[in-house]
C-alpha cells in the first residue's frame, strides 16, 4: 500500500485546525535554564569523569550568553547544535539514541527542538512540529496539557502530591508500511521550572482536598488557580512506547464482545485492519469459517462476509476432500497450520492452487476453540512468502480465544434468530427433520438481510419417503358415548321431575305444571334415542329455567329443602350437570388412550435408534399414528430398505402388544371398552410437503393423494359379501391395494406365528368399495391374548 494512502482509521477522528486552539492557559517558555543548572550541580559530583564533564560543558555555556534566559529564536539552537548535544547529554545517553523514542519540547508545547531519530520519523513533521495523533483532535489535547501543568502547578508550587493522570494514547500513521501505530506517551516535566508571577494564589485545606478529587474539572482549576499567576520555564521530555499489540488486543476484546461484530461488512473490514496493524502487514487478508457440529462441516459464516479461503472448498467437499484432510490434521494435532511459503507447503495440490489463486503466499490456519468443542476456524493470509511463520503464533494464541467466543456468541445469535421464525413459520418441529427446517429458516433470514423484504420461506419437500399408518381405535366409542350421555340425561330429568312433583303439592303455581310437561315430554323421547342438539339444548333449558326456581322453592319451602339438596348433591359442581356414566366412559377412553400412547411412546423410542424417522401421533377416541422413513429425511446417515422392512416388522410387533395390553386393560375399565387394531400398507414411496397455512405435513403430488384418502376412511371398511366391519377387537386388519404388497407380511406373519403372538391362519379379504376407493385387500389375523 503506498504511504501516501492510509486506509481510515476506525472509529475515524474528526479533522482538527493545526494551529493552537488558545486552550492552553499558561504562559511557557523554552528555555535551557533547568538543565544548565543540572549541569553546574554535577561539576561537584563525586564521579570524577561526570564532575570534569560538567566542568567542561560550564565553561562551553559561559562562553555561549544565546543559551541563557528565555529561547524563542529556534534557529539560534540549530547553529549551535554541538553544544545542545553536549547537554542533552544529561537526558538522552548515546547508547540508545537509535532506539529510543524521545523529544524534548517547550513546555506543553508542539515543536521539538531536540529529538533521536526515532521519535523524529514516529512523532514530527517537516517543520520539527508534533503530528496530530489520530485518535485525539487538538481541542483535547489542549486541554490534556493544561490538566497536566495544573498539576504540575499544585505539586511544584504547594507541594501537593497527586496520582497520575494516566497514560496517554496517541494513534500516529507509519508511513513506511501505510498503517497505523499506537504508543503510550510519558511527559517527563524534571527540566520545567513553575515561576509564580505576582501574589501567589491561597489554597485553603478545602481547596486543596476539592482539588485533589476533582482531577479532570479543568474549569475548577482555573476558577482556584488563575493561570496569568504562574509561568513555565523550561523543556519537557516526551518519551514513546509502543504499545500497538496491547492497544490492538484490547481493542479486540471489546469489539469482539459487541453483537454482530464478525457480520456486519464494515465492523468486519475494522477487525481485519486492527490485524493488519498488529502484525505490521497492510495487505493481511482475514478470514472466519464457522464449523456446524449438526452438519460436520464448516459453513459460511452470519450474512456469507467472511473471506474464507477455504470455503469454495468446503462447499464441495466429500469424505476424502482436500479441505477435511486439512481440517483432520488441525483436529489431530491441535495446532495452528503454518504455511510459510504456500508454494511449497505440504498440502494438497488443488487446495495449493486456490490458495495462490486469491494472491496468498503465506498463511496461518488455526481451529476456533470453545471448551472442547471446535466453532470455528480462522485463516490469515499474506501475499508476502515468509509473511507469517512461527513467529507470528505468539500473537495469534492471544486473540484466538476472543475470536472463538465471538463466532460462538454470534451463532447462538443466529441461531436464536433461525428458532424464531421456526416458531413464526412453523409448529413444533420433529427433530429428524429440524435440520431442513433449520437450512429453510437461515436461507429466508440470509434473503431479508440482505434487503429482500418480501422474501418467502422455501418450501419443505421430503421426496422418496415411504409411509407406515396405525391405529388403535376404540370399537363403537361413539355409541357408548351417546350412551352415557343419554343416561347421564335421563337421570338428570328424573331428578328434576321429583322435585317438581314434590313442590306441585306445597305450592300450586302454573308455572310447576308447564316445567313438569316439559320434563316429561324429554324423558320420553330420550328413552327412545338421543338426537343432535338434545343434550345442549335440555341443559340449557335446565340451567336457566328449572334450577332457579329450585332455589326459590328450596328457600321458601323448608319441606322442599331435602329433596332440592338430593339434586344438588346429583350434580356436578364445577360442570353443573349429572357426570356419571359421561364420566365412567371418558376414564376408560383416557386409560386406554393413555397405555397405548405411553407404550407406544416407549416404542417409538427404541425404533428411532434403528434409524432416524418422522413420527407423529395424535389421540381421539382411540390412537392413531404415522410414520415417514427415508434417505431424505436425515442428514450423513444412508438409508437402506433394511431399516423399512425392520420399522415394518417392528409396527406389527408393536400392533400386537398393543392389542394384548387394551385386551387385559378391559376388566379395569369403569366401561368395559374394547379396541380394534389396523395398519396400512403402503408399498411405494412418496413425497411428503410441510403445509405452512395448516402447519403440518401432508402428502404431496395427485398420485399420493390416492394414500391420504384411503387412510382416512379404512377405519370404516367392511368386507365384501358379509357387511362384516373389517377391523375387530383381538385382531390386527393389514389393508392393502396390491397382492405384492401382502408378501412381505406373510413372512412376518408367519415369524410371529412361530413366536406364539398371532393365531394359526390368515384371513384373506376383499373390501366393499370405500367412496372414491375401490379395489382394496386386507389380511387379518388373530392376537393371541
Amino acid at each position: 500500500m503506498p504511504a501516501e494512502t492510509l486506509p481510515p482509521l476506525a472509529p475515524a477522528v474528526p479533522a482538527s485546525p493545526k494551529e493552537p486552539t488558545g486552550l492552553f492557559p499558561f504562559r511557557s517558555t523554552l528555555s535551557l535554564e533547568p538543565l544548565i543548572a543540572y549541569w553546574h550541580e554535577r561539576e561537584q559530583a563525586s564521579n570524577p569523569g561526570v564532575a570534569l564533564l560538567a566542568r567542561a560543558i560550564g565553561e562551553q555555556v559561559a562562553e555561549q550568553t544565546w543559551c541563557r534566559g528565555p529561547l524563542t529564536d529556534y534557529d539560534v539552537l540549530d547553529c549551535n547544535c554541538d553544544l545542545i548535544e553536549t547537554l542533552m547529554l544529561a537526558v538522552f545517553p548515546p547508547a540508545s539514541s537509535a532506539t529510543d523514542i524521545s523529544g524534548a519540547v517547550g513546555p506543553f508545547q508542539r515543536r521539538s527542538f531536540y529529538s533521536t531519530e526515532p521519535f523524529q520519523t514516529v512523532m514530527l513533521n517537516k517543520d520539527r512540529n508534533i503530528k496530530q495523533p489520530l485518535n485525539i483532535d487538538l481541542e483535547a489535547m489542549e486541554k490534556q496539557m493544561g490538566l497536566m501543568a495544573y498539576h504540575l502547578v499544585l505539586h511544584r508550587v504547594y507541594g501537593a502530591e497527586l496520582p497520575s493522570l494516566g497514560t496517554i494514547i496517541f494513534t500516529v500513521p507509519d508511513y513506511k508500511v501505510g498503517l497505523y501505530r499506537h504508543y503510550g506517551i510519558d511527559f517527563n516535566s524534571d527540566f520545567v521550572t513553575v515561576r509564580v508571577v505576582g501574589e501567589r494564589p491561597v489554597l485553603s485545606d478545602e481547596n486543596m482536598e476539592t482539588l485533589v478529587h476533582n482531577r479532570h474539572r479543568v474549569e475548577l482549576w482555573e476558577e482556584l488557580l488563575p493561570a496569568h499567576h504562574f509561568e513555565l520555564e523550561g523543556f519537557n521530555i516526551m518519551h514513546l512506547v509502543d504499545v500497538t499489540d496491547q492497544e490492538i488486543l484490547s481493542e479486540l476484546k471489546y469489539d469482539l464482545l459487541e453483537r454482530d461484530v464478525l457480520q456486519t461488512p464494515s465492523r468486519f473490514e475494522q477487525i481485519q485492519e486492527k490485524l493488519r496493524v498488529l502484525f505490521a502487514q497492510p495487505a493481511l487478508q482475514l478470514g472466519i469459517a464457522a464449523y456446524d457440529e449438526k452438519k460436520r462441516a464448516f459453513v459460511d459464516f452470519g450474512r456469507k462476509i467472511n473471506h474464507s479461503f477455504l470455503t469454495k472448498q468446503v462447499q464441495l467437499q466429500s469424505a476424502d476432500s482436500s479441505f477435511r484432510q486439512i481440517y483432520d490434521r488441525l483436529l489431530r494435532e491441535r495446532q495452528p497450520l503454518v504455511l510459510k511459503n504456500v508454494a511449497t507447503a505440504d498440502i494438497p495440490e488443488d487446495l495449493r492452487d486456490h490458495i495462490l489463486e486469491l494472491g496468498i503466499h503465506s498463511a496461518i490456519l488455526a481451529l476456533l476453540p470453545y471448551g472442547n468443542d471446535t466453532v470455528g476456524l480462522l485463516e490469515l493470509g499474506s501475499p508476502q512468502v515468509d509473511g507469517l511463520d512461527e513467529f507470528e503464533l505468539d500473537k495469534v494464541d492471544q486473540f484466538l480465544p476472543l475470536f472463538a467466543v465471538a463466532v460462538k456468541r454470534n451463532a447462538e445469535d443466529l441461531q436464536t434468530r433461525v428458532h424464531a421464525i421456526i416458531r413464526e413459520k412453523f409448529t413444533a418441529i420433529h427433530p429428524t427433520m429440524e435440520w431442513r427446517f433449520m437450512d429453510a429458516a437461515r436461507n429466508l433470514l440470509a434473503k431479508v438481510e440482505a434487503g429482500n423484504r418480501t422474501a418467502e420461506m422455501e418450501a419443505i419437500v421430503f421426496e422418496d419417503v415411504y409411509p407406515l399408518h396405525g391405529s388403535c381405535d376404540i370399537r363403537s366409542s361413539s355409541t357408548a358415548r351417546n350412551e352415557a350421555i343419554q343416561g347421564d340425561l335421563v337421570e338428570h330429568l328424573t331428578l328434576a321431575n321429583k322435585v317438581l312433583k314434590k313442590a306441585s303439592e306445597y305450592q300450586q303455581l302454573p308455572i310447576l305444571d308447564e316445567l313438569k310437561f316439559y320434563v316429561t315430554k324429554n324423558l320420553k323421547r330420550l328413552r327412545e334415542g338421543l338426537l343432535s342438539g338434545d343434550e345442549a339444548n335440555i341443559y340449557d333449558s335446565l340451567s336457566r329455567e328449572v334450577e332457579p326456581l329450585f332455589e326459590y322453592l328450596a328457600t321458601h319451602n323448608p319441606e322442599l329443602r331435602p329433596i332440592t339438596a338430593k339434586y344438588w348433591s346429583n350434580i356436578d359442581p364445577k360442570l353443573g350437570i349429572l357426570y356419571k356414566r359421561r364420566k365412567d366412559f371418558e376414564a376408560s377412553v383416557t386409560m386406554l388412550n393413555d397405555a397405548v400412547s405411553d407404550f407406544l411412546d416407549e416404542e417409538e423410542d427404541k425404533a428411532q435408534q434403528m434409524f432416524p424417522h418422522y413420527f407423529e401421533r395424535y389421540n381421539t377416541d382411540g390412537v392413531e399414528y404415522n410414520i415417514f422413513v427415508g434417505g431424505a429425511l436425515v442428514q450423513d446417515k444412508p438409508f437402506d430398505l433394511v431399516f423399512l422392512k425392520n420399522l415394518r416388522l417392528w409396527q406389527l410387533l408393536t400392533m400386537v402388544e398393543i392389542t394384548r395390553r387394551t385386551a387385559a386393560l378391559k376388566e379395569q375399565l369403569p366401561v368395559k371398552l374394547e379396541t380394534t387394531q389396523l395398519i396400512l400398507i403402503h408399498g411405494q414411496s412418496l413425497s411428503i410437503r410441510f403445509r405452512q397455512d395448516e402447519r403440518q405435513f401432508d402428502v404431496d403430488g395427485t398420485y399420493n393423494i390416492r394414500y391420504e384418502i384411503i387412510k382416512k376412511r379404512i377405519d370404516k371398511a367392511t368386507v365384501i359379501g358379509t357387511g362384516e366391519r373389517l377391523t375387530q377387537p383381538g385382531t390386527i386388519a393389514l389393508v392393502y391395494a396390491q397382492s405384492r404388497e401382502a408378501v412381505e407380511y406373510y413372512e412376518y406373519i408367519d415369524y410371529l406365528q412361530d413366536r406364539n403372538l398371532l393365531e394359526e391362519g390368515v384371513e384373506e379379504l376383499g373390501l366393499e368399495e370405500l367412496q372414491g376407493v375401490k379395489g382394496l385387500l386386507a389380511l387379518r389375523v388373530r392376537v393371541k391374548l
